[in-house]
């Protein structure tokens, strides 16, 4: 089937990229996430959300991200 993946074709997918040895998990095992959580925090400016808006991600994930689209 082409265009929007179904309801279980990511978790196929990522069930397939685990057996065949995912570079991020095994990242995600060696980065001691946490140590970047307080410089994070501390660096970004977050609205107190009285405004609406998207909820805030996490920002000990804000790493990860930048290396996977980097």
């Amino acid at each position: 089937m082409r265009g929007q993946p179904g309801f279980w074709d990511v978790e196929e997918r990522h069930g397939r990229l685990s057996k065949a040895g995912n570079p991020l998990e095994k990242l995600n095992g060696v980065v001691p996430w946490e140590i970047f959580r307080e410089p994070l925090v501390k660096a970004l400016k977050r609205s107190d959300g009285a405004r609406g808006g998207r909820p805030p991600c996490d920002s000990d994930k804000r790493p990860w991200g930048a290396m996977i689209s980097g």
